[in-house]
């Protein structure tokens, strides 16, 4: 599979290897593997691939059944990929992927800061739960937001102290598919 649909499958392979239902190289634990339906899927947003995925694999302890729990992944999930992403992404071009289009102090310093808030809304997530994003288990938004957090704590800048965040880094890299594919030294 090439293009979008490509990429987007092999991003989703590696994050689903880290929740631990894939070899991150597309190879699914399901027998159809999933990329006929991922393209069928295509056009309907990040939701119906998320749920084409966990129904193949039926791990639906990633992405729960029930509407109100399936809904705070979904919440929380949506919320990496608007509110997180947009604060970090000028900061992460300039700092580490050293992008000519991203040079402005000013700027970098506001995506910083933006991000370093971003993070402590996590922090207070995490405090209030006591283990992962939603609570007690992990879940597909675990998978998201770890890799979120792996970057944040590899982007070279002036972070604040969040102990719920780095308690939460420290019991992701006990799964075997995070210390693989999200906190692997590459940001």
């Amino acid at each position: 599979m090439t293009g979008f649909a490509g990429d987007r499958l092999q991003r989703l392979s590696i994050a689903f290897a880290i929740a631990g239902f894939g070899d991150g190289r597309g190879k699914f634990q399901n027998p159809g593997a999933a990329a006929d339906d991922l393209q069928q899927a295509e056009g309907r947003g990040p939701a119906a691939w998320r749920t084409v995925l966990v129904g193949k694999a039926q791990r639906f302890d990633l992405l729960p059944q029930e509407p109100r729990a399936r809904a705070l992944v979904e919440r929380w999930m949506d919320w990496q990929a608007t509110n997180l992403n947009s604060a970090w992404s000028y900061a992460f071009m300039a700092l580490v992927r050293q992008s000519p289009a991203h040079t402005q102090a000013d700027a970098i310093a506001a995506s910083v800061s933006d991000w370093n808030h971003r993070m402590e809304i996590l922090d207070a997530q995490l405090t209030k739960t006591g283990a992962y994003v939603t609570g007690a288990t992990f879940t597909l938004a675990d998978v998201v937001l770890g890799l979120s957090t792996h970057r944040w704590f590899m982007t070279p800048m002036t972070k604040p102290s969040l102990p719920a965040v780095s308690a939460y880094y420290d019991r992701l890299n006990e799964r075997e598919g995070f210390r693989m594919h999200g906190r692997n030294g590459i940001p």
